[in-house]
C-alpha cells in the first residue's frame, strides 16, 4: 500500500489537531476534505515526515513515518500551497536544484528539469527569473518541482489556488495526466470541492481531527438518496418529523427543501408524513447527490 497509517494521534499544545486517523491507500487519485483546522496539513507534514506523530504510527511507500522519514522523501513530491521560491534564481536551477536536494546527481536533476519544465508548459520561460512569473506560472512551478525526481507519490495542497479558470482547467488537466498515465499516486488537498470531484475517485474527509468519511466518491454519494421537493403549507411540524427519522433537511433560496433519505427507509413514509401533517408536496423529484452534499453532510455545514 502506498499510505498505510493507524490510529494518528497529534497535539499542538492542548489543541488536537488528529485524533485516531488510520488509513489505508492504494493507487489512483485520492482528495483530501476539510473544513479549515480539520487536520488536512497537520497530516499531509506527518506522511512526509516533517512531523512525528504523538501516537500511532504507519508507513508511506512501505517506509516508517518515524523512523525512515529521508527514505520517504527521496521517493515522495510535495506541492505546498504557499510560494516556496530562491529570489534570483531561474526556473531551470530552481527545479534542478531542488532536484538535488532529492537526491539526484547534478547532471540527471538539470536534465529531468529541462523535461518537467517543457511537461508543464514553462519551457519558453524557463530561464525567466522566478519573481517574473504570473500565479499561473508559479503554480505550474510549483508542480514542476513536485515530479523532477520521479516520485511514486505526490502530494498537492490546494493546487489551484489563485488561478484564473483556464489556468485552474490546465493544472487540473496535468494533474488528471500524471495519475493516469504517469503511475504516479496523487492526494490532493483542495476546498475547491469540483477540482476533486474531477480528478479523483476516492476522497477522505477529516473534521475536526477526526476521520468523518472515506471511500469511492460514487459509492459514498450512494449512502443517503437525496430529493428535492416543494411543500405548500406550515412545514414545521412535517420537518420535524423527517428529522426525527435521521434526515438531513436543507431549504434552498428557491424555497426547495432538499432532503438526505437514509435508503434503508421507504420514501413513501414522507408522503405519510405530509398527509398527517396536513402539507401538499407540489414537487418531488430524485437529485443527484454532488460531492458538495455529501461534504455538506458529512461535516454538518450548509
Amino acid at each position: 500500500m502506498s499510505i498505510e497509517i493507524k490510529d494518528i494521534h497529534f497535539s499542538y499544545g492542548k489543541i488536537k489537531a488528529l485524533e485516531g486517523v488510520s488509513l489505508d491507500l492504494s493507487q489512483g487519485a485520492v482528495g483530501l476534505l476539510g473544513p479549515n483546522g480539520a487536520g488536512k496539513s497537520t497530516l499531509i507534514r506527518i506522511l512526509l515526515g516533517f512531523l512525528s506523530p504523538d501516537k500511532g504510527g504507519g508507513r508511506v511507500l512501505g517506509y516508517d513515518i518515524k523512523d525512515e522519514q529521508p527514505k520517504i522523501r527521496r521517493y515522495v513530491g510535495y506541492m505546498p500551497e504557499d510560494d516556496c521560491f530562491i529570489p534570483g534564481l531561474d526556473a531551470v536551477s530552481f527545479t534542478s536544484y531542488l532536484g538535488e536536494l532529492s537526491g539526484m546527481p547534478r547532471q540527471e536533476a538539470m536534465k529531468r528539469a529541462h523535461e518537467v519544465l517543457y511537461y508543464v508548459g514553462l519551457e519558453e520561460s524557463r530561464y525567466r527569473k522566478l519573481e517574473t512569473y504570473s500565479s499561473g506560472m508559479k503554480q505550474r512551478l510549483k508542480l514542476a518541482q513536485a515530479i523532477v525526481h520521479d516520485p511514486k507519490l505526490i502530494f498537492l495542497d490546494e493546487p489551484t489556488t489563485g488561478l484564473d479558470p483556464n489556468g485552474r482547467r490546465e493544472i487540473l488537466e496535468l494533474i488528471m495526466d500524471i495519475s493516469s498515465k504517469k503511475d504516479i499516486q496523487v492526494l490532493i488537498s483542495s476546498h475547491i470541492l469540483p477540482d476533486i470531484e474531477l480528478t479523483c475517485s476516492y476522497v477522505v474527509i477529516l473534521n475536526k481531527g477526526k476521520l468523518a468519511a472515506q471511500g469511492d466518491i460514487s459509492e459514498l454519494k450512494e449512502i443517503r438518496d437525496l430529493y428535492e421537493m416543494k411543500v405548500k403549507g406550515e412545514a414545521g411540524g412535517f420537518l420535524r418529523r423527517l428529522k426525527d427519522m435521521k434526515c438531513k433537511v436543507e431549504e434552498t433560496e428557491e424555497g426547495i427543501f432538499k432532503v438526505y433519505w437514509p435508503p434503508d427507509q421507504d420514501r413513501q413514509e414522507i408522503f405519510r408524513i405530509a398527509a398527517e401533517e396536513k402539507i401538499q408536496i407540489r414537487h418531488f423529484v430524485k437529485s443527484e447527490t454532488s460531492l458538495e452534499d455529501l461534504f455538506a453532510e458529512v461535516v454538518g455545514v450548509d
